[in-house]
């Protein structure tokens, strides 16, 4: 599971690893785009201090995460991990449309750009940025936190191929424009991922239903288990990657409650979130009721 404390410690030193490659490198690209003044160099470089930040951030969201749960803490700091996440989408996407932007002004007035240093540069990037996604590859998929990393380095890899073309097309053909129109095609790779990783995270956030899980189907499931009469008050949302969590209150015969058959359908409903389903559901939480408990229970849900 995306939990599991290996796991978790292993992907902690993938991003230790990742974030000491970009920090290192953030700084020759800074002093890089003011040689140089390129556009293309300067969002790169912008986009490389976003990825350390963004790689600070899933770091200590990953030595959160390893903190155990407390009575006031009871998920612990799972959800540490969203909330980076989404962070890092946010500071990429205003990173996007301010390239559109910047990027628009060059095309109508393009400054000199020095594409010798350009060229140095964008390769010296591409080389740290290839460097770090060969350390994040394998943990990529573990959670929205190492998605999100590996994203930005992604990102920034393609912002320095972009910065090495624009080099080679000014040098060749000395039409200035294209560290401009490099600066804006980082940006159109921008904006769409920043968009998705920001839709999930929000998901998550506002406690959405989790991706492929249908309540209907659940609910249709759960009144295939013998002696069920109703489902209602049924609940799922996420918290972390890998975390779904379900609650219900299920309405079963009165004579389950008489002749001790309850734990076993409780048995069965846990067996039936556990395996029906896309989603494996380890924290389910069902509340089994009489008919009619539900009249005094004050306002219930679908």
């Amino acid at each position: 599971m995306s939990h599991d404390h290996g796991e978790q410690l292993t992907n902690r030193r993938r991003l230790a690893i990742a974030f000491a490659i970009t920090s290192s490198i953030l700084v020759t690209q800074i002093i890089g785009a003011a040689v140089t003044g390129s556009l293309a160099l300067l969002v790169d470089a912008g986009h490389m201090l976003t990825d350390a930040g963004g790689l600070l951030m899933a770091l200590v969201a990953a030595s959160l995460m390893l903190r155990p749960a407390t009575p006031t803490r009871t998920w612990g700091y799972l959800r540490t991990e969203v909330l980076a996440a989404a962070a890092q989408a946010a500071v990429l996407l205003a990173v996007g449309i301010y390239a559109l932007i910047e990027g628009a002004r060059r095309l109508s007035d393009p400054p000199e750009v020095g594409h010798a240093g350009l060229l140095i540069f964008g390769i010296i990037g591409l080389a740290a940025n290839v460097a770090a996604l060969l350390v994040l590859a394998g943990g990529r998929n573990a959670n929205l936190n190492l998605r999100a990393a590996f994203l930005e380095v992604l990102n920034d890899a393609l912002g320095s191929v972009a910065v090495i073309v624009s080099a080679i097309v000014i040098a060749t053909t000395g039409w200035t424009r294209a560290d401009a129109v490099a600066g804006m095609l980082i940006a159109v790779l921008i904006i769409p991922r920043s968009l998705v990783l920001l839709r999930q995270t929000t998901r998550i956030l506002l406690e959405s239903t989790p991706a492929g899980l249908d309540l209907e189907d659940v609910r249709q499931h759960l009144l295939e288990v013998p002696h069920v009469q109703g489902v209602h008050d049924l609940h799922a949302s996420q918290i972390a990657t890998g975390v779904p969590v379900l609650t219900a209150h299920v309405v079963v015969d009165d004579e389950c409650f008489l002749d001790g058959h309850a734990p076993q359908i409780l048995d069965a409903l846990q067996a039936c979130v556990a395996q029906h389903f896309s989603i494996t559901i380890d924290h389910a939480t069902f509340q089994l009721e009489p008919p009619g408990h539900a009249d005094h229970e004050g306002d219930t849900h679908a």
